[in-house]
């Protein structure tokens, strides 16, 4: 049986169980005396069909704890569970199956592959889980971001936030049982911004997505169903059903 089978047959046998969930996680940087300390013993679960999203100031390991969770990189110590599967010493095979269908990533960077159209850009991660990809679901995803009419335009004939709409495409192409999201709205303006965060809300309300997204914008952070905040690799706080007054809130009493 498949990585990818073996999750999907997890994640209609649990469904009361965290879609994700880290334990004891810690991540280093470097070696010994240079050794630098992203994460610290960070226990938390992520509830299947729910949106959590993860804020903090620069360096407080929002990032390196979105990549841990993904499997994108290894914790140095403790475990990672995605639907009741311990990925924390999972072969490099194993992690690239999981990334392939089960889990979805939207990098802060977009990471398009230049050469590439927008629809070709999309297609990849169904060429690379061995399907055929159909033209309806791939002009499917790029109408979902309100990117129909680029879908022949290479990244270089796009601006950065359809470029970024166009790496949303990309992750939700698979329909990923969970998808793990780095800025998502970093690069679009404010009325861009808007559409994705309610296309992302209604993959939650309506599909059951699971969705964990680092976001700076307490406006995105408060469309979520929590927000936690790190500070020096430690989970410090949280919100639940948040506004964006009330994390603007919390995030300025840190600087007072």
């Amino acid at each position: 049986m498949s990585t990818r089978e073996r999750f999907q047959q997890t994640m209609g046998d649990v469904r009361t169980a965290p879609a994700v969930e880290l334990r004891g996680v810690s991540h280093l940087y470097g070696r010994r005396e240079t050794a630098v300390r992203a994460l610290d013993n960070v226990d938390v679960q992520f509830a299947t069909g729910s949106w959590t999203a993860v804020m903090g100031p620069s360096g407080s390991g929002k990032s390196t704890l979105l990549h841990c969770a993904a499997g994108l990189e290894r914790v140095t110590e403790g475990q990672v569970i995605i639907a009741g599967q311990d990925i924390s010493a999972a072969s490099d095979a194993e992690l690239t199956e999981l990334r392939r269908g089960p889990v979805g990533f939207v990098f802060q960077s977009f990471n398009l592959i230049a050469s590439l159209t927008a629809a070709q850009n999309v297609a990849m991660p169904l060429r690379l889980a061995g399907r055929r990809p159909g033209r309806q679901e791939v002009h499917g995803a790029l109408a979902a971001v309100g990117l129909a009419d680029r879908a022949r335009h290479r990244p270089r004939e796009l601006s950065g936030g359809q470029q970024q709409r166009v790496a949303v495409a990309r992750a939700m192409v698979t329909r990923p049982a969970v998808l793990f999201a780095d800025e998502p709205t970093g690069a679009l303006d404010t009325r861009a911004a808007r559409s994705l965060l309610d296309l992302l809300r209604s993959m939650v309300d309506h599909n059951g997505q699971t969705i964990v997204m680092v976001t700076h914008d307490p406006a995105a952070a408060a469309t979520a169903d929590r927000v936690l905040f790190l500070r020096d690799g430690r989970l410090v706080d949280r919100l639940e059903r948040p506004s964006a007054r009330a994390v603007a809130d919390l995030l300025a009493s840190w600087d007072a």
